[in-house]
Parts: structure tokens; C-alpha cells; sequence
């Protein structure tokens, strides 16, 4: 039986305060540490799995060796949730990617930027960064960094890689690197109630879920919303081979016991077993699928 993660008592007097973007109530805190590092707490929204969906998905993308916020499963004031530790060093601040959107394109060419909007293409994306970074160079290794998001994200079956979901981390007014992965709550099944999962695996119909997923990245600017992750890697990664194909490298070490012990890693009355069953037979799938991208 894996050892389980351990849990955060996140205090009162660790002065929170309120976060108001993305569409959760989270809050940003400092524990008494030398560091005294900022964490950012995020409740999940009542019977989902958004706090061990962001544990589950960070742990993974430690095992595949991808930059990705450090996450820890917390509880404030009796209520369980999940803590993102911040990564922006000294002088840095963190430019989402609807900004550097903003900031490359005219409001002649396109709308304005906001949740949901078919502008948000992977094209469009390469564009941003080619115009972001002095060096073509640093952009090509951004570039490549967020395939390997993109590869997370289909993984775990994220839905939520929208224009706010990534960004670029910046000091004095320089843009530096791609910031590390974050904000993987939207994976995994975590919105399905039990009696969905065990249908959905007791007639094999997990793979028709992963499929149906509709992510937003999107491959064209057209559509209410993007393929699902798992697809956009299938039309990207021969378009763009020499972004991904590093990406999808990194699955030959990956083995599904190495999978299975992160999600057993959750404790459990976290996370019920038709949950965990779920979401390693998702990932199963998802990385199953992937290993055929050519």
C-alpha cells in the first residue's frame, strides 16, 4: 500500500487573502517558514474532485519531469481543499497568457481576449511567444515547455487549459521563461458522481469520455470550444514535430505502477475507489493513445 501524501493544516492567522480570479473561492496564505513562501488554497466545489485532480495531475508531471507547481492536499477550517506554492521568485511577476495575447495582437485583427474565446489557438499561441521573447531561441524552449503541458494536460484529461492557465514569468520588464504548469483541477473525472464512473467503467466506455472532453486550446478559431487535449496533440504534434515529439518521449519511462501508486498516494477518504479506478483507467487510455502519436 503507497505511503499517503501528507495534509496541510492551513491556519487562520496565516493571514489570508482572497483571490479573486478563476471561478473557485481560493485564498493566498504564509505559513511560518524561513522561506516565508506565499501558497495559494483552493476549495473545491461541493462532491468534486478539484483538489485531488490538482494533486493527482502535479505528481504525474513530477514523474514525467515537467515543470509544474509544487501542490499539497490542505484543510482550512475543517474544509479540505488543495495549496499551490507560489513560483514567482523575487521581482518576478507572472503575465497570463491572455495579456501576452493582448499585447501581440490589434483589436483590428482580433476581439478582445476573454474566457472561452476560439482565438485561443495553438497558432496564435506560437505567435505570442515568438514575439515575446528577445531570442528566438528562448522562444523555441517555451514553446517546446508548453507542449509538454499540453501532453500533461491530455494525460490527465484537463479541460481547462484557457488564455489565463499558462503565462510567462517577467523581471524588469524582461520576459524570462515560461512559468511552471498550474491550475489542473479540471481533470480526471472529477465532476462525475460514483454511479457515472462505475457505469462508465463496467461497459468500457471510459475511452468515449476521454474523447468527448473538450479542451480550450483550440486547433482553428471557430467553435463554442476546442478539441479535447488528446486530440489536439494528435493534429499538433505532426504539424509541429520537433515541439512535441520531446514530449512524448518522456513516456517511455512511464509505466502505469508508477501511475497507480501517485493516485493509491491520495488518502483515503479523499478520494472514493470508483475515483481512482477512473482516473487511472483515464490516464490508461490517455497514455495509451499518445504512445500512437507519430
Amino acid at each position: 500500500m503507497a505511503a499517503c501524501y501528507p495534509v496541510i493544516e492551513v491556519l487562520p492567522e496565516w493571514a489570508p487573502q482572497r483571490e479573486d480570479m478563476g471561478s473557485k473561492p481560493k485564498f493566498w496564505y504564509i505559513p511560518p517558514e524561513p522561506d516565508e513562501s506565499h501558497w495559494l488554497f483552493k476549495h473545491p466545489r461541493a462532491d468534486r474532485g478539484e483538489h485531488w485532480a490538482e494533486k493527482i495531475a502535479a505528481e504525474t508531471a513530477g514523474l514525467l519531469g515537467i515543470d509544474c507547481a509544487i501542490v499539497e492536499l490542505a484543510v482550512f477550517q475543517g474544509q479540505r481543499g488543495s495549496a499551490t506554492k507560489s513560483f514567482t521568485g523575487d521581482n518576478q511577476e507572472l503575465i497570463h497568457g491572455n495579456q501576452i495575447l493582448n499585447a501581440t495582437f490589434t483589436a483590428s485583427n482580433l476581439r478582445e481576449w476573454n474566457f472561452h474565446l476560439a482565438d485561443h489557438t495553438l497558432a496564435n499561441i506560437w505567435l505570442a511567444m515568438d514575439k515575446t521573447f528577445d531570442a528566438s531561441s528562448d522562444a523555441f524552449d517555451a514553446k517546446r515547455q508548453l507542449s509538454e503541458y499540453l501532453m500533461l494536460d491530455a494525460i490527465v484529461g484537463n479541460t481547462d487549459r484557457h488564455s489565463e492557465n499558462w503565462g510567462i514569468l517577467k523581471s524588469q520588464g524582461r520576459s524570462e521563461r515560461l512559468a511552471p504548469s498550474y491550475d489542473h483541477g479540471s481533470s480526471l473525472g472529477r465532476e462525475l458522481m460514483d454511479d457515472r464512473r462505475m457505469l462508465l467503467l463496467s461497459e468500457n466506455r471510459v475511452g468515449g469520455y476521454a474523447e468527448r472532453g473538450r479542451g480550450q486550446v483550440y486547433w482553428q478559431n471557430v467553435g463554442r470550444r476546442g478539441p479535447s487535449s488528446l486530440h489536439l496533440i494528435r493534429m499538433a504534434a505532426p504539424q509541429y514535430p520537433d515541439l512535441f515529439r520531446p514530449a512524448l518521449a518522456k513516456l517511455n519511462s512511464l509505466d502505469e505502477a508508477a501511475l497507480r501508486q501517485i493516485v493509491d498516494s491520495i488518502p483515503a477518504d479523499w478520494m472514493t475507489p470508483a475515483a481512482r479506478d477512473f482516473a487511472l483507467a483515464l490516464m490508461r487510455y490517455n497514455v495509451g493513445q499518445l504512445r500512437e502519436v507519430v
